[in-house]
């Protein structure tokens, strides 16, 4: 039988990166293995600079690894895949450009069979279940931060992803906002269905969005801890609120503290 690792969608097999800096080399990632089933969504957290976006990035095929292997799709990443959608903190959409055109933007990029009438209707069509329906004219900077991270949102699942890929795009908004956006999540994941994965600095977002929790280690990072959440797939924002989940948070809180005590301590 094949273990977790070699039936994920994505996986990281042995993975150590190091980046050439102006003070020396940095190694980040230190024989990190982990993954990702198809239709899961994981979340990655740790201390600051452990080399969680070094992670997507692999994934992504935007960088690639200096010993082990990424794979998804039982297809080793070697160069960026079309499979694979990207939310960043900052949603980076273009202001010459309509909130509908944006969506539509890597509808222009990826390969695709869809003619335009049915490209206008794929982007209208996810801007309705994220709420921005009536907003598909307007510039960017007409609507507020929590508007265009939908909007970045659906342009990163237009072209129907396999893969879906957060880099901590709620850290920017107030909480209220950051909240409306987990419950929205949690209906595009119902709808659009994706395998995800989450960098954040944000436990309790983690918890909530996530099914299964990775717990990188100080630099240079390896997995520490997995935490594999009681209650998976569609939550409510009492869910937060449960015995569960407060002792989730704490084990969490006790891990991202011992990882910062031992950064360093394994160069």
């Amino acid at each position: 039988m094949k273990s977790q690792e070699e039936n994920g969608l994505i996986r990281i097999n042995n993975v150590s990166h190091t980046f050439n800096t102006s003070s020396g080399k940095i190694r980040v990632l230190d024989k990190l293995t982990m993954s990702v089933p198809k239709n899961g969504f994981s979340a990655i957290v740790g201390p600051s600079g452990c080399g969680k976006s070094t992670v997507t990035r692999l994934v992504a095929g935007l960088l690639q690894a200096d010993e082990g292997s990424v794979w998804l799709q039982d297809q080793k990443v070697t160069s960026p895949r079309p499979v694979v959608g990207m939310a960043f903190q900052n949603p980076v959409l273009l202001e010459w450009r309509s909130i509908l055109k944006n969506v539509m933007l890597p509808l222009e990029i990826v390969p695709n069979n869809l003619n335009m009438f049915e490209r206008e209707a794929r982007a209208r069509n996810l801007l309705e279940l994220v709420g921005l329906n009536g907003f598909e004219e307007k510039r960017p900077s007409e609507l507020s931060g929590g508007m265009r991270q939908r909007a970045s949102l659906c342009r990163a699942l237009v072209h129907r992803p396999e893969v879906l890929i957060l880099d901590e795009p709620f850290a920017a908004l107030d909480a209220f906002t950051r909240e409306d956006l987990w419950q929205t999540m949690h209906r595009l994941r119902s709808e659009e269905p994706f395998t995800g994965l989450l960098i954040t600095h944000d436990l309790r977002e983690a918890i909530f969005l996530a099914d299964e929790i990775f717990v990188l280690s100080g630099r240079p990072a390896t997995l520490q801890h997995t935490e594999v959440l009681a209650k998976r797939g569609q939550k409510n924002l009492d869910d937060l609120y449960t015995p569960e989940a407060s002792q989730t948070l704490n084990t969490l809180r006790e891990q991202i503290k011992i990882a910062r005590q031992n950064e360093g301590r394994r160069i």
